[in-house]
Formats: C-alpha cells, structure tokens, sequence
C-alpha cells in the first residue's frame, strides 16, 4: 500500500503503540489505545464486523452518519469528452503537484486491498467512518467496478477502478453512494452529483477525502 512521505507514515503510525495489545500480546493490560478503549481492536475484529455489513444499507444505520444529511444539488451534466485523471495523489504535495523525494509502501498481510482499513485501524473521526465500514465499501466496489485501493494518507483514499459505470443512471446511483460515504468530495470539491457521475464515467481513479 502506497502511503506517502514520512509525515503521513507518521500519521498512520500514531494508531500504533509498544504498549498496545492488539499487535504486541505481551504488552502490559489496561493501556489506554488511540481508539479510547482498554484494548484496541485486531484487525481480525474489524474485519470480522464488516463481514455482517451491507453497503450502503449499512453506512445508514452507522452513528455517525447523519440522519439530516441534505441531497446533494443534482446539476446539469457537463458537456465534454475527456477528463484529466486525478491518479496517485498521496505520492504527491497537495500544493505544490511534485511528487515526494521519498514515498512508503506498506506491506500489508492481506491479498485483498479493501481490508487495509482494518490493518491500519484507518478512520472513525470527525464524519470519517471507522475500519469496519470502509472495509465493506470498499469490498462493495470492488464487487462491482473491480476497484482497488492502491494509496492512503492520514485522511486521503486513493483507488483505481477496472470497470466504469456503463451509463448515466448508474453513475448516478454510483455517484450518490461516493456522496453518502464521502460528502466532501462534492461539497468541497465538484459541486454537483451530475459532475461527479460524469467523472466516474470518465476516468478509472477514485479519490475520497475527510476534512
């Protein structure tokens, strides 16, 4: 798994302790984990939690998700033909557009990349949802348009789809389920459902982002 410079390794490390339990069994009981509990969850457990979710059906019942969460504004379809990729983000300065001197890859013991989340404890803050539901978006996805996740940071997903939507009305589908998982990327990003189906007809990278 590509995860970017030093700073956004350090990012994902701080889920990470000596005294945590979860990955080192001989360390001391009771040590307070990042996740506010005596003891973090394995990666076991949180894969075992999304194997009972359903996406998108579960991202609704999820405490976090709220429940008044407006439509977002339709638009109109965008009239062109090509789309420039938005690709490997996390390999790159968000500002400046060059690539890092140095980029981490992860080895991660999974053949399946929509359980990295659950390796990593990755989410659960802020509208960010936690590792078990990524886990079953991600798996949904990759049901269904053969997506991988290739790279993530500290609050970036970057994923490479193999198959796009065939046509308007399921990139519509697809762009409302990117919308409830991910609000940003509309909010702060393209401005309407319609753009974003039209991306998702057009191009093979997905990228999500919480705030």
């Amino acid at each position: 798994m590509i995860i970017g410079d030093d700073e956004q390794l350090d990012a994902i490390a701080e889920q990470y302790s000596s005294q945590d339990q979860a990955v080192f069994p001989w360390a001391p009981p009771g040590v307070a984990s990042p996740f506010g509990n005596a003891r973090a969850p394995t990666p076991a457990a949180i894969l075992a939690e999304a194997a009972t979710l359903t996406f998108p059906a579960s991202l609704a019942r999820w405490s976090g998700t709220d429940p008044d969460l407006p439509e977002p504004p339709l638009g109109e379809w965008p009239m062109r033909s090509a789309v420039e990729e938005t690709g490997l983000t996390v390999a790159s300065d968000v500002l400046s557009g060059r690539f890092f001197r140095l980029v981490h890859i992860l080895l991660i013991p999974t053949t399946h990349s929509w359980e990295v989340p659950a390796y990593l404890r990755w989410g659960d803050w802020n509208g960010c949802p936690p590792p078990a539901q990524h886990v079953a978006a991600l798996r949904h996805w990759h049901e269904r348009f053969g997506v991988e996740l290739v790279g993530m940071d500290r609050d970036t997903l970057n994923l490479r789809a193999t198959r796009r939507p065939a046509d308007r009305e399921a990139a519509l589908a697809l762009a409302h389920e990117q919308y409830r998982y991910c609000q940003d990327i509309i909010d702060q990003g393209v401005g309407s459902l319609s753009e974003l189906a039209a991306l998702l007809m057009n191009k093979d990278w997905w990228f999500f982002w919480w705030d």
